[in-house]
């Protein structure tokens, strides 16, 4: 059996799928409490905390993509999430793998973090 096959592209997709709210959860909760220990409201600490996890999530399922597929053979999956975006491809876009995107998401929300501690001094 061929690691490239759409079966196995399924698989991943599947696994993927189910990492995502415990992978989200491990890594909002620094945000969570960093926003409640400065006294920010929900309206700052929930937008926030999303934004932080969300580069790392990506980051680890992208992680395992790479390890099921291998470095030179991944981009084949992400073609085959571009041809079915009803479907598997849902939410997915070649940007989320970008080190840029990743790395603005995390500095976005640590500006959220400021704008609502800044905004409980006021």
């Amino acid at each position: 059996m061929s690691e490239l096959s759409v079966k196995n592209y399924k698989r991943i997709n599947t696994i993927n799928w189910a990492l995502v709210v415990p992978i989200m959860v491990m890594f909002s909760w620094p945000f969570y409490h960093a926003s409640n220990l400065l006294g920010n409201v929900d309206l700052f600490t929930y937008p926030g905390a999303f934004l932080f996890a969300l580069p790392f999530t990506l980051t680890i399922l992208h992680g395992h993509v790479t390890m099921a597929l291998g470095a030179a053979h991944r981009h084949h999956y992400y073609d085959w999430l571009d041809a079915h975006p009803l479907s598997y491809g849902l939410l997915f876009h070649h940007v989320m793998v970008s080190t840029r995107f990743r790395v603005t998401l995390v500095i976005s929300s640590l500006l959220i973090l400021l704008v609502g501690y800044l905004s409980t001094m006021a």
